[in-house]
């Protein structure tokens, strides 16, 4: 069966990877599994069609024969569950990759949002030069503990796992505010799952879509 996923026809990080659909096509380069991409506009997101996929009009989404899917965790842990690659076979050891996609998504990921949020959408605001020290420090709040945590090590947990691939993804979008050059083992992490010959497959994948915008 063909794996179709959607993805922004105009993605509004010009294809930085850091369009949530970079997760799927990253996880899937991982275990090695041809996928198709449906393309969707903004308008089309909001529409009869794809609200029938995810209800919230967003993307991406997951179709696999009669199975979809929407929510980049979920989808990730399917395709970990269906293909060799992204969890351990200890249960032990596949139990906390699976600890680490939930630690990325519900503990790292909603303050590194809030300040992506402040500095796009509210740095023109009268109050934005008071709020923005307090949102970067929600977020060295995490990284702090989670450097500690992680030390010299390469991965979170031994082998590169689903939740490395999660934790990179989230913290690829505090890269570009610097708060991560406080944590140098945690840019390092960065820099590994970059690195990976399946995470250059998705980005490249992804910049192809906005370069042929660029083009036309």
């Amino acid at each position: 069966m063909t794996i179709i996923i959607t993805a922004f026809e105009r993605s509004p990080d010009g294809g930085k990877g850091l369009a949530r659909d970079t997760r799927i096509r990253w996880a899937l380069e991982e275990v090695g599994q041809p996928y198709e991409v449906r393309l969707v506009s903004f308008s089309a997101m909001k529409q009869a069609a794809h609200l029938a996929l995810h209800p919230f009009g967003q993307i991406p989404t997951y179709e696999e024969g009669d199975l979809v899917l929407f929510e980049t965790g979920a989808i990730v842990f399917h395709i970990a569950e269906r293909h060799a690659g992204l969890l351990p076979e200890d249960a032990n050891a596949r139990a906390r990759a699976i600890m680490w996609m939930f630690a990325a998504l519900s503990t790292m990921e909603p303050p590194i949002l809030e300040l992506t949020t402040a500095r796009l959408l509210e740095g023109d605001r009268s109050w934005a030069a008071q709020r923005m020290p307090l949102v970067a420090d929600r977020v060295r709040n995490r990284l702090g503990p989670l450097s500690h945590h992680f030390g010299d090590a390469d991965w979170l947990d031994g082998a590169f796992s689903a939740g490395d691939l999660m934790m990179v993804s989230v913290l690829l979008r505090v890269k570009a505010s610097g708060l991560l050059d406080d944590t140098p083992n945690l840019a390092a992490y960065v820099a590994r799952g970059e690195a990976r010959p399946a995470y250059k497959r998705a980005c490249d994948a992804q910049l192809a879509v906005a370069g042929n915008q660029q083009i036309g």
